[in-house]
């Protein structure tokens, strides 16, 4: 039998009390109880992606404490999911990419798409290659771009890229799976075939294709209102 490591195993425990609270709310059971359970499973999915194992798995084991709870009163119905394709989720590399400049909720539903596919690596783009690609200098530099991904619960670890060859940090991940997000200009078949030259063929490349529906919803969009209501106002509010 393959050996598990802690961290996995742990890993495989949140994402197991995950599917189980996402069973409970698509019957739509909203209790106090409820959401005292899912603020322990946010709680473990942080304190594991800061690799504090002790205090992850004491926060997920109240969450799973309180779901079987509700369960054996008739509160909540839902089943437990077979670990050996948690475990496989677990062990996943999730590479994920972007500026990642003014965090909106796009992002997030990005992240938390990825983080069910695995463990998640964010890459952050170097500010050279923004203003390479987008025309104009950012807003937020990259240590502090970093900074704030590195943050997000979602995110098991976020480094910069390189500047130049934007493969070199995917040979050094050799990550599972890169998911494209729905606004990046990468054709998937040209991605594969260029990972294929370099040996890493194997990597599944797939796209996040769920877009966020806010008025807000892209760095775009948010330095075009700033820049409009300061215009009228004269000021920031």
């Amino acid at each position: 039998m393959e050996t598990v490591n802690p961290e996995v195993r742990i890993d495989t425990y949140i994402r197991n009390v995950a599917n189980a609270l996402e069973q409970v709310e698509r019957e739509g059971v909203k209790n106090e109880v409820i959401e005292i359970a899912r603020a322990y499973l946010k709680d473990s999915i942080y304190y594991l992606s800061r690799g504090d194992q002790f205090n992850a798995l004491a926060t997920i084991a109240y969450a799973e404490g309180l779901l079987d709870a509700l369960r054996f009163l008739g509160i909540a119905h839902f089943n437990w999911s077979r670990t050996d394709d948690l475990i496989r989720r677990a062990q996943n590399k999730v590479f994920v990419a972007g500026t990642f400049e003014i965090i909106h909720p796009g992002h997030i539903a990005y992240l938390r798409h990825a983080w069910t596919l695995g463990r998640v690596v964010a890459v952050i783009a170097r500010d050279s290659t923004v203003k390479k690609i987008k025309g104009r200098d950012v807003i937020i530099p990259e240590n502090q771009r970093l900074e704030v991904v590195s943050n997000i619960v979602y995110v098991h670890k976020a480094r910069l890229g390189y500047e130049g060859d934007m493969f070199r940090v995917v040979e050094e991940e050799r990550p599972n799976i890169i998911l494209l997000g729905p606004n990046q200009p990468f054709n998937e078949d040209s991605l594969r075939e260029e990972l294929r030259k370099r040996g890493l063929g194997n990597i599944e490349v797939i796209r996040f294709n769920d877009y966020v529906d806010c008025p807000l919803c892209s760095t775009t969009k948010i330095l075009k209102a700033i820049s409009s209501r300061f215009n009228q106002n004269n000021q920031l509010p």
